[in-house]
């Protein structure tokens, strides 16, 4: 028997890099800020302005000069007030000795100050002020403090975050270049129907295509919805040429031992596989390769399987972000698996997570209920009161 000429059983980590191996450069586009929530930056973001502007006060109270004060160490001093300085209307002209201008948080500090003594330590005695104590440098904001005109803020690779978004607008963007991933969206099987139409035995509902789509989403793809192909080469074959255009296809089911999967033969006779079957659970049986040059990732048809396939490979590297974890105490043992990493559901509370009492591959509430995926090495069982690296979901 002919060995195969791909790669089978790999790890995850041999997965993500085979897989985004295929991928081409990911295409950049421009997104106004409004629709770039969840979309990875495409390039390098710099400052288009400084931060502040110009140097202002972190406070309410009077501008002075800070020589001027040094004597409400002991006893007050009083000091002459000449105008005001609020944001977006800033004091025209220099202080003088003796002289000072009531500020506002935010304002520009006034020509001729260096200092702020703020609003709780004055009294104000008509336009004379009396400071209880000495201004202070410390509460000025210098300009460009945050970033200046012409620097780097912001580096390609980044996910687009609420706060990212707000930076980005300080910076003076309107839009941003993101990675603009269109990414063809398929499931399989004769028993898989539409969510809303009637459900004979035997039947599911198209449940993967919807968590799917969104996750993609979330990840800042476009998704092209195929909709849905039964178990027959034709029609899966026909699907698959509908995809041209987009950048990666993501399947569900068809690809695991069966006589009936057929995304797995399609792919083995008349396409091209990077490799097949990885040492995980669930998800085991995911498929990765080529259909006439366009990338394909075949996951598992069980719907957790299929999901966690997505959650620990394909997004980390649509993304370029490395799946996010962090070590806790195990309330319960978790089980080793001679040859394949586990991830299992788990239930945090604390500092602490429990296993997740039902972890077959086709509970799909145990992916709601739970709270993170329990990362367990092969071979490495985890007994409880030890730490385990957890990926929140």
């Amino acid at each position: 028997m002919t060995a195969p000429t791909f790669s089978m059983h790999v790890s995850v980590e041999q997965a993500r890099a085979l897989f985004a191996g295929l991928l081409p450069a990911p295409p950049v586009t421009a997104l106004a800020l409004r629709d770039a929530l969840g979309w990875t930056l495409g390039a390098d973001l710099p400052a288009l302005v400084s931060h502040p502007s110009a140097t202002e006060s972190a406070l309410d109270g009077v501008a002075c000069r800070e020589a001027d004060t040094l004597g409400a160490a002991s006893a007050p001093v009083s000091l002459r007030v000449v105008g005001e300085s609020r944001a977006g209307a800033p004091f025209v002209g220099e202080v003088r000795a003796g002289e000072c201008v009531r500020i506002y948080t935010g304002a520009p500090l006034p020509a001729g100050t260096d200092a702020i003594c703020p609003v709780e330590q004055l009294r104000e005695e008509g336009n004379v002020v009396r400071l209880l104590r000495p201004a202070r440098p410390g509460d000025v904001r210098p300009e460009g403090g945050d970033f200046h005109a012409g620097e780097t803020v912001m580096a390609a690779g980044l996910r687009l975050t609420p706060a990212r978004l707000a930076l980005a607008a300080a910076l003076g963007h309107a839009q941003v270049p993101v990675r603009h991933w269109r990414v063809a969206l398929l499931s399989t099987g004769d028993e898989v129907v539409e969510p809303g139409q009637p459900l004979l035995p035997g039947q599911v509902y198209d449940s993967n295509r919807v968590g799917l789509a969104a996750l993609l989403r979330e990840a800042g793809c476009e998704v092209l919805d195929l909709g849905h192909a039964p178990d027959s080469p034709a029609a899966l074959r026909e699907r698959l040429n509908a995809a041209g255009g987009a950048d990666l296809l993501l399947t569900s089911g068809g690809v695991s031992m069966g006589r009936y999967d057929f995304m797995r033969d399609l792919l083995l006779e008349e396409g091209e596989v990077a490799f097949w079957k990885v040492r995980m659970r669930p998800g085991g049986p995911a498929l990765c390769g080529r259909w006439g040059g366009l990338p394909v990732f075949g996951l598992p048809g069980n719907p957790v399987s299929s999901l966690v396939v997505f959650q620990v490979i394909v997004r980390p590297v649509l993304t370029g972000e490395a799946l996010p974890t962090r070590q806790v105490t195990a309330a319960t043992p978790f089980a080793s698996l001679p040859d394949k990493t586990a991830f299992w559901r788990g239930v945090l509370t604390g500092d602490e997570v429990r296993e997740y009492p039902r972890q077959g591959s086709g509970v799909l509430r145990s992916l709601s209920d739970a709270d993170a995926l329990v990362i367990v090495p092969e071979g490495q069982s985890v007994a409880a009161g030890e730490r385990v690296d957890v990926a929140l979901l």
